[in-house]
Formats: C-alpha cells, sequence, structure tokens
C-alpha cells in the first residue's frame, strides 16, 4: 500500500469523515473510499470508473496530457525501439528488463510452447468457415482449462508461471489457426527457428504449396504492433480480466474474458473502424467532402484513428507506429491501392490542418496498424485478433499482479437503484 501522507474531510448532513489520500508514484492522488460505506452508509456513483482507482499497480502508467506511456518506468518509445515483443513481455511479468541469459532462457520456453494440443483442432472444425476469428479465440482459449489441467490452480505459484508461458506462446497460433479456418487454408504448425513476430506471419500466410519467405521489415512492423499494444493499464478489456479474476476462475477463463470484452468495437475494434472509413471515403478525390462532413458539427460522421480518449495529446504509441508504416508502404507501395493513398492523404491532412491541431486530432496509433495490417495482406476480421494476441501478456501480468495482492477481494461494484420501491404482490388472477 502506498504511504497515507494527508486526509480529506467529507462532510454528510452534520457528520463528518476522514478519508485517507494515497500519493502515487506518478499521476493523482487518490482518495481512499473503502470505509466509506461501513462508517458513513453512502456509495460513490461513477458510471465508467474513469474517477474511480479499482488497484494498485506497478506495470502501467498512462499521462494522457503529456501524451506518456511507461511500462514500469521505461517509456513506450524506448521499448519499441530499442528491445523487441518477448523482451517486453519478460519486462512486464517480472519487472525488470531481461539480462541475455534471462532473455534466452525465456525466449526459449516461449518458443517450445507454441504448438497446441492435437484434439484442439477439433475446436476449429465446429466452427462455421464464416465465423469471426474472434468468436473461435474466445472458445479455443477458454476450453485450454479443459486440455492443461497442471496449470489452472491459481493458488499454486509454479503452475500459474506455467499457465503465463502457455498463454503468451499459444495465441499466435490459436490467432493464426482461427485465419486460417476461415479462408479455408490447412494450419501451418509454428517453427521454432523463427522468432515470435516471422512465426506468426509464416503461420498465417505460408501454404503447403510454397513457404512463406518472412521478410525482416515485415517482420520488425509486426513485433512492434504487438510491443505498442501490449498493456495499457486498467482498460475495459483488463478491467475485465481482474474482475474475473477476483472470483478465483482459472486463467484461460480469465484470459477469454478479456478477448471477449476486446470484441467490442468501442474498445479493439477501433482499427477495424478506422479501416472501413477508408473504404468509405473510397479514393483521395472525396477526402475534402469527408473532412467537410468532420468539422460540421451537425453531421453525425466521424473520422475514426484520429484523437484517443485517454491522449490529449500524439498518442505516443502513434509516433513509433508511423516509423514502421512508412517503412512498410515503402516497401510494399501504395500505388496500387487507393485505400492506402486515401489514408496517407489523411494523414498530411490532420498533421497539417489548424483544425485538426487545435482539436487535438492526431492520428492515433489505430490508424496506423491498421494501415499496417490492410498493407501486408491480413483482412479487417483480424485486425483484432491480432491486437487480442498483443495484449495477452499485459492481461496475464495483471492477473498475476492482482492474485499477489494481499488485499485483493472479489469485485461488487456498487449501484444507484432507481426502480420501484416495494411493491404488493398482486394474485395472477387479480391483475
Amino acid at each position: 500500500m502506498s504511504e497515507t501522507k494527508k486526509t480529506a474531510t467529507l462532510t454528510i448532513d452534520d457528520a463528518s469523515y476522514d478519508l485517507p489520500v494515497h500519493s502515487p508514484t506518478s499521476g493523482p492522488d487518490v482518495l481512499d473510499i473503502r470505509k466509506l460505506y461501513a462508517q458513513a452508509g453512502v456509495f460513490t456513483y461513477d458510471p465508467g470508473f474513469t474517477s474511480t482507482a479499482s488497484c494498485e499497480s506497478t506495470i502501467t502508467y498512462i499521462d494522457g496530457e503529456e501524451g506518456v506511456l511507461t511500462h514500469r518506468g521505461y517509456a513506450i518509445g524506448d521499448l519499441a525501439g530499442k528491445s523487441h515483443y518477448l523482451e517486453v513481455c519478460y519486462l512486464l511479468l517480472y519487472g525488470t528488463l531481461p539480462t541475455t541469459t534471462e532473455l534466452e532462457e525465456f525466449e526459449n520456453t516461449i518458443t517450445h510452447h507454441t504448438m497446441l494440443h492435437e484434439q484442439m483442432v477439433n475446436f476449429f472444425r465446429g466452427f462455421r468457415r464464416d465465423a469471426h476469428p474472434m468468436a473461435i479465440m474466445v472458445g479455443v482459449v477458454g476450453a485450454m482449462s479443459a486440455f492443461y489441467h497442471d496449470s489452472t490452480d491459481i493458488n499454486d505459484p509454479r503452475q500459474r508461471e506455467i499457465a503465463s508461458h502457455r498463454l503468451i506462446a499459444k495465441m499466435p497460433t490459436i490467432a493464426a489457426m482461427a485465419y486460417k479456418y476461415t479462408i479455408g487454408q490447412p494450419f501451418v504448425s509454428p517453427r521454432n527457428d523463427l522468432d515470435y513476430a516471422s512465426n506468426f506471419l509464416r503461420m498465417c500466410f505460408a501454404v503447403p504449396a510454397e513457404d512463406y519467405e518472412v521478410n525482416p521489415i515485415l517482420s520488425r512492423a509486426m513485433d512492434r504492433i504487438f510491443t505498442l499494444h501490449a498493456d495499457h493499464e486498467q482498460n475495459a478489456s483488463t478491467s475485465t480480466v481482474r474482475l474475473a479474476s477476483s472470483s478465483g476462475a482459472n486463467p484461460f477463463a480469465c484470459i477469454a474474458a478479456g478477448i471477449a470484452c476486446l470484441w467490442g468495437p468501442a474498445h479493439g475494434g477501433a482499427n477495424q473502424a478506422c479501416l472501413e472509413m477508408l473504404k468509405e471515403i473510397g479514393s483521395v478525390d472525396r477526402i475534402p467532402e469527408y473532412i467537410a462532413r468532420a468539422k460540421d458539427k451537425n453531421d453525425p460522421f466521424r473520422l475514426m484513428g484520429f484523437g484517443h480518449r485517454v491522449y490529449k495529446n500524439m498518442d505516443p504509441r502513434a509516433t513509433v507506429m508511423k516509423e514502421s508504416a512508412d517503412e512498410v508502404l515503402e516497401l510494399l507501395g501504395v500505388e496500387d491501392n487507393p485505400l492506402l493513398q486515401v489514408a496517407k492523404e489523411l494523414e498530411q491532412i490532420a498533421l497539417n490542418d489548424p483544425y485538426f491541431k487545435d482539436k487535438k486530432l492526431f492520428p492515433n496509433v489505430d490508424f496506423y496498424s491498421g494501415i499496417i495490417l490492410e498493407a501486408m495482406g491480413f483482412p479487417t476480421s483480424m485486425f483484432t485478433p491480432i491486437f487480442a494476441l498483443s495484449r495477452t501478456v499485459g492481461w496475464i501480468s495483471q492477473w498475476k499482479e492482482q492474485l499477489s495482492d494481499p488485499a485483493h477481494k472479489i469485485g461488487r461494484p456498487r449501484q444507484l437503484y432507481l426502480g420501484e420501491d416495494v411493491r404488493e404482490y398482486v394474485d395472477i388472477e387479480n391483475r
């Protein structure tokens, strides 16, 4: 628990209550209201929990006003520019950057956990071919608890460790198999001689007739997408994982719950919505029309991929992602892709138009990641599964942290009840 150096006084009618105030390492002070109901008989009201800290955490910090995102104190720009995804996974899980030996051991462990139990293939074949890949991932990840009984005891630190490694290792395999199943191609097994991102790309795009040679620029861009989405503090899906975990649910069920929450278009579907908007615009010559609509307060049209709920400045992840987008588009070209031509023109307008600057509507990470994934050849239906794959380590790190917190208890939000008061029951023949 953080040190308490001051208190706040709440007065209700003629009674006053002293509430502890905790000072974090970074960010605003936190008012401790845990005993408020017991002492004063009142609840607080905070729809969306936008002013409520649900836990203590040492993993990720965001300052939306300044455009800051750090993992364990390290700036996301440094991590995405100088590390790779599995190194960041180690940092999130264990709190420190690994030594060379620690990283080699960790990479070896993850690499040798990438295959799925052979019987799990039957789960994929039980879905319709036109099933959304996220529907498949929710089902398959939840079913892992039926196959890996030696890593479901949350009270055993060793089993928690094994479950963590398995989920990080197998999620790319599950996502790639979901993709292959929906396009009617045979599954491609992982290979131990490839790095994490390259392995995923190969499992998605290789076919029996010819192997897939992974381009290092595309692999690096994929790795950055994973890294930049690894964790993002107490967002909706992370809070869902923590809430599910608070009941004592097994790790696979908790992560499946997080995937289900991420599926919501207001959360994990932003980059898909951005690409669908670009398709609606269609061509560069129609951009002025849509810019005018975006500036019209009476028009419901909104530009997707610009601005962010948390960041009121440039999204620090977008700065790094733009580098990768430029590299990928230079490699693959945009001449024959009208959608990517629209994206590049929109980007320039947003970065230079005073309206966008004043409103702080900078291109965000979803705008650039959508461009990259489209250029690589992924359909929009795979954007959110790739997000889920990336965020798995964040969910697991938060899950492990919660289980280690002696103060954690089952989640039980309160409500502001506005329904009927007690009413007399009327028998059916008299209604």
